[in-house]
């Protein structure tokens, strides 16, 4: 069994309290590692390495120097790459090819970009006329903000961890980690790679733990921490943000999302029925960004109800390393509990049940995991609770509409607005559609495509900010104004 131990200034080490938690797979709930739970003391060490960091030489490192080392970072995550892979694989249970293919490669390719991006970014500078005709120069610079905490989320851990960390660093900030309780291997990991590449002591901190009095409400409320960057549900963002009123501090936040899809008659069927087979079911269905109520003009609805179905009773669970494998459990025992208290719902709500719907049969151990089968639903109305509440499980209601007026108006009809994605031929309605639905990132005849340099973010109740190329930067530091007289 592992023993994952928090990483405070370039040293693992257990809590002083002795105090532990068991991780278990969502394979077959075995305990797979033994966790060391952070308590003040520890929270309190990781912010104060992470103060003395920036008071020594990470704190006068040239850019160019910093830039080197968050590539090295990147090219030894690269090297150790089957290490990444494996353990993302054990604390997730997701398919390997997921690992290999997105998961891993994104959070290496996160430290580059960063990197790109503070080494290129263009800095700001005005010509001031004064009374006396000889002028004034303004000009803006870029500082770090200091000790970052980031709270991370457990259904892409080690992608969306780095997304943070990666543009903090290059800023030049330090920081404290607290990984999900579900997902703590690959941010302890990281550590190590950390020491290799020579991040000095102190600039990246990883401490353990869960929520409320424990770790996670450490760190957001420890003085400090100047401010705080956290993808999770809308619940936790709310009680992060009180927290975070303290003193002030910043805060950047992706929270949760109830997605709506739309598919109009004259779009690439074929090409919808598959981007939605991933909008909905990749992951599990466990992506923020994911697709929970779908939209399909009149014409082709039953058609595409269909066809959807059809990808969903195709998919193939297994353990991860399996290679046809592409369908992996739920994260733990009890989001499958909540999950299928929706699937329960749903049925007692009037839906009709398309496919799906409960757990399927394992073989052996893995019939004690977090299994659950890929659910479609329709013939609910836009007040149903599975209509309106986020699920985070492999699921979707399907609705038919006539007019775009009014599916634009079922779009919006949510406190969230997060993602969309949307799929037709005419490109004038792409772009009109496009404009109108309230979320922050929308996509056209795709899903989940990224250009990490555009703004990534949630509106109304799915977040408060915007990361991703430039956009990183107005979080991670603190713009000041120069101004010399001439």
């Amino acid at each position: 069994m592992r023993q994952i131990e928090n990483f405070i200034a370039g040293e693992y080490r257990a809590a002083a309290s002795d105090r532990r938690f068991d991780k278990r797979s969502p394979l077959d709930n075995r305990v797979i590692a033994s966790v060391s739970e952070a308590g003040r003391d520890e929270v309190d060490a990781a912010v104060q390495a992470a103060h003395a960091a920036l008071q020594g030489e990470w704190g006068t490192m040239s850019t160019e120097r910093r830039v080197e080392l968050l590539y090295a970072v990147a090219n030894e995550i690269t090297r150790r790459f089957d290490d990444f892979v494996e353990a993302e694989m054990a604390d997730t249970g997701q398919p390997e090819h997921v690992m290999k293919h997105v998961f891993i490669p994104r959070g290496a390719a996160n430290f580059k970009v960063f990197a790109d991006t503070i080494k290129n970014v263009a800095s700001e500078s005005f010509r001031t006329d004064t009374p006396d005709g000889r002028g004034a120069l303004n000009y803006a610079i870029r500082k770090p903000k200091g000790v970052i905490g980031v709270i991370c989320p457990w259904n892409a851990p080690f992608m969306l961890m780095t997304w943070k960390v990666g543009p903090a660093l290059a800023c030049g900030n330090a920081v404290v980690v607290k990984p999900s309780e579900e997902s703590p291997q690959t941010a302890a990991l990281l550590g190590e790679v950390m020491n290799a590449v020579g991040i000095p002591k102190g600039v990246y901190n990883v401490v353990h733990g869960f929520g409320p009095d424990s770790a996670g409400e450490f760190v957001t409320r420890h003085p400090g921490v100047d401010a705080i960057t956290f993808t999770g549900e809308t619940r936790t963002g709310t009680a992060i943000m009180k927290a975070a009123a303290e003193g002030m501090r910043d805060v950047s936040f992706e929270l949760g999302g109830k997605n709506a899809g739309i598919v109009f008659a004259d779009a690439d069927f074929d090409a919808a029925v598959e981007g939605f087979s991933r909008s909905v079911f990749l992951n599990t269905g466990q992506v923020c960004l994911g697709t929970e109520r779908v939209y399909v003009e009149r014409p082709i609805f039953q058609r595409f109800v269909q066809a959807l179905k059809a990808k969903a009773e195709a998919v193939k669970y297994g353990r991860p390393e399996v290679h046809d494998s592409n369908f992996g459990p739920l994260i733990s025992l009890e989001h499958q509990q909540k999950v299928l208290s929706y699937y329960r719902k749903a049925i007692e709500e009037g839906a009709t049940l398309v496919t799906g719907g409960g757990v399927p049969d394992m073989p052996g151990e893995l019939a004690e995991g977090a299994w659950i089968q890929p659910t479609i639903w329709t013939g609910l109305s836009e007040t149903a609770a599975v209509v309106r509440e986020e699920i985070f499980g492999p699921c979707c209601h399907i609705a038919p509409f006539d007019s775009e007026d009014e599916v634009v108006a079922k779009a919006n009809a949510t406190e969230y607005g997060l993602s969309t994605t949307i799929w037709t031929s005419n490109l004038a309605r792409a772009h009109r559609v496009a404009e109108r639905v309230d979320v922050g990132i929308t996509w056209i005849n795709s899903w989940f495509l990224r250009d990490l340099r555009t703004p990534f973010g949630g509106s109304k109740q799915s977040g408060i900010g915007r990361e991703g190329g430039v956009h990183s930067l107005e979080f991670y530091t603190e713009t000041r104004n120069i101004c010399v007289k001439l």
